[in-house]
């Protein structure tokens, strides 16, 4: 089992260099934002929309199959769990209400009904589906996989250079405040540099314990819960090693503090394509204001 490769999860896909890969990292940071807020009082159809439009943009930029089909499909799966759970789920206390017209009780339900509106909307055995519950698993459903793959997606696409340079520059007047803006950035690239080494790790764990052959069954549940505390315990060794190694190399490397250590990471340039993209950013919020919100 390769981690690095079946489970990509904030890594950076330097090669092939696809069309998103070029679009500036602030304008991928305000279309992130903007895929994390604009689900918020939206409307069904619009989180759908969403949903098929990051499946849009994962096509057209030709991202390799073996990037993203376990993510999407894994996604794509946990948030269908999530909308059949929600949807066939009881919206409220299990109440059986009493009619007001004790005399006459299938006098108002014999009536003829002037629309064809039922708010029931599925019935399977013991389960029944409403309006109510199956607009809360479109919400719940689409908005775990827009949050998640979304994120994903503008870390696969963008270098942690790019992010920590994009948001040093964003919170750039917070230095009036005295808000240590360098040291942050600077803590969020050696951030994203360790995952990569911390899935590492726990691959090569799990590679030792599956050349050993342990017998699970026969060890019982207290043995195998001792064996799972010792690699957790040297995992945890491995990675304070590994961030020991990294501040012995900085510090070999003249690294004193952010502010008197300045390293240029990406120069910002906004192109065609950006401008196009900021547009796009504007003519999607317009749509979201004018047909997106959630009827009251």
């Amino acid at each position: 089992m390769d981690l690095l490769r079946s489970l990509p999860l904030g890594l950076y896909l330097e090669q092939p260099l696809t069309w998103l890969h070029h679009i500036d990292s602030r304008v991928k940071l305000a279309w992130l934002m903007s895929f994390l807020a604009a689900p918020i009082l939206a409307d069904p159809l619009w989180r759908l929309g969403m949903v098929v439009l990051l499946i849009l943009i994962t096509l057209t930029a030709k991202i390799p199959l073996r990037v993203w089909k376990q993510q999407m499909g894994w996604l794509l799966l946990i948030s269908s769990f999530a909308f059949l759970l929600v949807s066939f789920s009881p919206e409220g206390l299990a109440v059986n209400h009493q009619p007001r017209l004790t005399e006459v009780p299938n006098l108002l339900t014999n009536l003829p009904q002037p629309t064809t509106y039922n708010y029931v909307v599925a019935k399977v055995a013991m389960f029944t589906m409403t309006r109510r519950s199956l607009d809360l698993a479109i919400r719940v459903s689409t908005l775990f996989f827009t949050i998640v793959y979304s994120t994903n997606l503008f870390l696969l696409t963008t270098a942690p250079e790019e992010i920590t340079a994009a948001i040093e520059q964003i919170l750039h007047p917070l230095r009036r405040f005295k808000v240590p803006v360098t040291e942050i950035a600077l803590t969020l690239t050696l951030s994203l540099r360790f995952i990569p080494l911390v899935l590492e790790e726990v691959q090569n764990l799990v590679r030792s314990i599956a050349t050993r052959a342990i017998n699970w069954k026969k060890l019982g549940i207290k043995k195998s819960l001792q064996i799972w505390l010792l690699v957790a315990e040297r995992l945890l060794e491995n990675l304070l090693m590994r961030s020991e190694q990294i501040a012995s190399a900085m510090t070999v490397r003249g690294f004193t503090s952010p502010d008197r250590h300045q390293v240029p990471w990406h120069k910002f340039h906004l192109r065609w394509w950006d401008w196009l993209a900021l547009v796009s950013l504007i003519l999607f919020w317009g749509l979201r204001l004018v047909y997106g919100n959630l009827a009251v």
